[in-house]
């Protein structure tokens, strides 16, 4: 499920369903986010994580497909770097390399997901 594209139909779905079951935090491990699912999880005798996961399915919904996919699916290539000359597959990961790095320095993404990431992109060359 890690390396497949994150759906925001089920992004909702996971969030909505996290306000009225006991655990919460559901959508956070869709989307790849392991560390605010267990705070989710540790909070979940509290009603916060259960008006944040209601907040969030409607971020989401009020999201463009375009607007989600370059939010969790940013870093995926969109052609198998078999397919892709050495040369173009090099750049391609250089770049998304950059786009990390900007989405890190702009706090978009924390310390943990920028390694994951980097560590998936850099497992990924020719």
């Amino acid at each position: 499920m890690l390396s497949q594209p994150k759906r925001r139909p089920i992004a909702i779905g996971l969030a909505i369903a996290s306000t009225v079951l006991p655990l919460s935090g559901l959508h956070k491990f869709y989307l790849g986010q392991p560390i605010w699912g267990i705070v989710y999880l540790l909070l979940s005798w509290t009603p916060i994580p259960k008006i944040a996961s209601l907040m969030e399915a409607v971020w989401y919904f009020l999201q463009t497909a375009t607007e989600f996919h370059s939010r969790f699916n940013a870093l995926e290539l969109s052609a198998p770097l078999t397919s892709v000359s050495s040369a173009n597959a090099v750049q391609a990961i250089a770049d998304a390399l950059r786009q990390l790095e900007s989405l890190r320095q702009e706090g978009l993404i924390s310390e943990y997901e920028f390694e994951q990431k980097r560590r998936q992109l850099l497992k990924s060359t020719p």
